[in-house]
């Protein structure tokens, strides 16, 4: 992998970080700051990925695995807590959530 690879590679993710950010912190929907979640963890996994590959070791490649494992079981639980939380007052705002009471 030549350097000017390394760098498209990581100029996706760094765009694809932004934009997740971005929308996490505009949208007020539950389900699109999840998706904007998962889209930040996506730009990280492509980062690791290249760093990996133009060191020449595993190491990211292998963290990257873990990565999608934690990413699926917080994908569980979030559509979980969501479907949970749209039952409860049928809406998605997460303004509408802002005070919780135990």
């Amino acid at each position: 992998m030549s350097t000017l690879a390394l760098q498209h590679y990581l100029a996706v993710g760094g765009i694809m970080f932004v934009i997740g950010l971005i929308g996490f912190i505009t949208r007020r929907n539950l389900i699109v700051m999840f998706l904007c979640t998962e889209l930040m963890f996506q730009a990280v996994a492509i980062n690791l990925i290249a760093f990996s590959r133009f060191v020449g070791n595993l190491a990211g490649q292998t963290f990257v695995i873990f990565l999608l494992v934690i990413a699926a079981a917080e994908a569980s639980l979030a559509l979980g807590l969501v479907v949970l939380l749209f039952r409860q007052k049928n809406t998605l705002d997460a303004d509408a959530w802002r005070e919780l009471k135990g």
